[in-house]
């Protein structure tokens, strides 16, 4: 963990961290609006899921409003020319989540604590599994969950902190463990795990996305 823990903090005193601040202001902000945002940032990670990072990013641009008013055919169509790997299983997904779209804001401030939330996710967003849905809470503010992929994971294998799993799905109880481990990292380098999770994908892939 010592070589995470200089690599974290090589960042911290560079340019990064500046950019990683703003996201996680970004982020914030975000956190602040109206259920109908907060359901499209939703969409964006339904969008991810076995899909890259930008190319969600570049359909959320293109489709935004479209989240909230296009039905599934319409939504399919356009995700399909848009070059998602599964257009007509994400449409289906965010068809059936958009009975949440004005009461995501409500139904998450319920809950104590980030963990209850991304448990609350998991059960009743169809398509969200432990990733997605850490990914959907830190993009809305919420900074005490990790989102653990497999840039993460290749990492920590990396620093001898984990064996590589065989499989790139986690289950749930594999999924606390390693992220147990980060907030271990989290700890030791004053940071939140939303705070993290943008300097560790920095490391690997020299971006810093959403």
């Amino acid at each position: 963990m010592e070589k995470l823990i200089e690599i974290v903090e090589k960042h911290k005193k560079s340019k990064v961290k500046k950019i990683v601040d703003s996201r996680m202001e970004g982020f914030e902000e975000l956190g602040k609006k109206h259920s109908n945002d907060l359901f499209k940032e939703l969409c964006f990670c339904l969008l991810t899921a076995n899909f890259s990072a930008s190319g969600g990013i570049k359909i959320q641009k293109e489709i935004n409003e479209g989240f909230l008013h296009l039905n599934e055919g319409e939504l399919s169509k356009k995700l399909a020319e848009l070059g998602h790997r599964f257009p007509n299983a994400r449409a289906k997904f965010v068809m059936e989540a958009q009975k949440y779209k004005g009461s995501i804001r409500e139904i998450l401030d319920s809950f104590q604590d980030d963990e209850e939330k991304r448990d609350w996710l998991v059960k009743n967003i169809k398509g969200l599994g432990m990733k997605e849905a850490s990914h959907f809470l830190r993009n809305i503010g919420c900074k005490n969950v990790a989102i653990i992929d497999f840039h993460i994971v290749d990492l920590l294998a990396k620093n001898n902190l984990i064996e590589k799993p065989k499989n790139r799905a986690l289950t749930g109880k594999r999924y606390i463990e390693i992220e147990n481990i980060l907030k271990e990292l989290a700890e030791k380098t004053n940071t939140s795990l939303g705070e993290l999770d943008l300097y560790l994908w920095y490391e690997e892939t020299g971006k810093i996305l959403k």
